[in-house]
């Protein structure tokens, strides 16, 4: 056994480790969920034939037992007990939330009755035959002829190729449904594959044991192709099961960054109006990031409402279609000419003088009859900002092109002036 052949046996080993380590705390969490337990007894029983069916563990099975070719049954017994892991998989998928209806019971019971009856098979054909000469990796060919051993090598290929037949088929069915999220349907393409590159694993072994009793020697596709194809179809089995989990979970964290990325230019103009930052913490999560900026620039706004024109934001987005900004875009664009118009609003109000006590008093000699009266002497309604802080991203991400403010803001200026030079 060459050191590559080796290694290659714990490639696949180790991808279906992180796939189990990736999905186990779902598993767990969720155990009455049948697709979970299918998938967690898929990974395990992948996981157990790669471990055993690898030549030092074959040979140390053996060694230990004191039996020569034990270790045959036993890692047919788990490769047996994977196909059927696939056919349960299959079973839960297809039924979804109704696993308590009598045809997925049934299907179930079937499904696990006919593989336990292989595995005992598997074990009582091993018991009658007569396998005395220890074979590492050629055992399929090597005892192709030989009474009892011949049916149980027979036996346990056909209960895998029918497994995987099905399996292959109604995963590729499945990866062309309509509405199916971009990275399950990848997962299921590489699951799909997987299937079909463990057909060759079977089809390698049938044609080199079924060339043995025809007296001729293929035995290469027994100890090379086969072993080979079953390493890049587990391997494409375990990538099928990452896919989906790491792609949508590296996604969710990509686009929380880049909200909060896009954030930044808000933020650092309400830094100005309130005089500090959103608190920061190293260990904080990305998401609790996030939620303190937003809540940050949410705070600042509402210290900003008393200053915002909303006739200058509706003047702003005229302006703003009127210069060929889709509706979207003009809307952000006007909101962000209000709220610079605020804050300096604000600013010009922080350096105004404040008037002596006694002349405010003298301005204001007869106290408020109502505390509403007080609290909006003008009567003039609150203005608006539901738009502001329901759509932050949307004004963030302008405030990153002055150009374009400035010309709306130019814009929505002229016809105030204009008016006030014609009278």
């Amino acid at each position: 056994m060459s050191h590559g052949l080796y290694v290659s046996f714990w490639l696949p080993t180790v991808v279906l480790g992180a796939a189990l380590a990736i999905k186990l705390p779902s598993i767990l969490k969720l155990w009455r969920d049948p697709l979970l337990r299918a998938v967690g007894g898929l990974l395990v029983f992948a996981c157990a034939v790669f471990v055993f069916a690898a030549p030092k563990t074959i040979a140390w099975t053996n060694r230990v037992t004191g039996v020569p070719n034990i270790a045959a049954p036993w890692v047919y017994s788990l490769l047996t007990a994977l196909s059927a892991s696939w056919l349960l998989l299959i079973i839960a998928w297809r039924n979804g939330r109704t696993e308590r209806s009598a045809q997925t019971r049934r299907a179930t019971r079937w499904v696990v009755s006919v593989y336990a009856g292989v595995v005992v098979a598997l074990w009582v054909l091993f018991a009658l035959a007569d396998v005395p000469v220890e074979q590492i990796r050629d055992l399929d060919t090597y005892y192709a002829n030989t009474p009892f051993m011949r049916e149980e090598i027979l036996l346990y290929l056909l209960a895998h190729t029918v497994a995987c037949s099905v399996t292959a088929r109604l995963v590729w069915n499945w990866s062309r449904t309509e509405g199916l999220d971009a990275w399950l349907r990848w997962g299921l393409r590489f699951l799909g594959a997987g299937y079909v590159t463990n057909l060759l694993f079977s089809a390698a072994k049938l044609t080199a044991v079924g060339a043995r009793w025809t007296g001729h020697d293929l035995d290469w596709l027994n100890t090379s192709i086969a072993p080979s194809a079953a390493c890049i179809a587990a391997t494409l089995v375990a990538v099928g099961f990452i896919v989906p989990h790491a792609g949508q979970y590296l996604q969710e964290r990509w686009r929380i960054r880049r909200r909060h990325r896009s954030l930044r230019p808000l933020s650092r103009l309400m830094r100005g109006v309130t005089g500090a930052r959103e608190p920061f913490d190293l260990r904080a999560t990305p998401e609790l990031r996030l939620i303190r900026r937003e809540t940050f620039i949410r705070d600042a706004l509402l210290q900003l409402a008393r200053h915002l024109d909303d006739d200058l934001r509706a003047r702003s987005y005229d302006a703003g279609v009127a210069l060929g900004f889709e509706r979207g875009r003009a809307q952000a664009l006007a909101a962000a000419v209000t709220l610079l118009d605020a804050v300096e609003a604000r600013e010009r109000a922080l350096r105004r003088p404040e008037p002596p006590e006694a002349a405010r008093s003298a301005a204001s000699p007869t106290p408020p009859t109502s505390p509403t009266a007080s609290s909006d002497p003008t009567g003039s309604s609150r203005p608006d900002t539901t738009y502001l802080l329901r759509e932050i991203q949307a004004v963030s991400r302008v405030l990153r092109h002055p150009v374009d403010i400035q010309a709306v803001r130019a814009h929505a200026a002229a016809p105030a002036e204009s008016m006030s030079t014609h009278e």
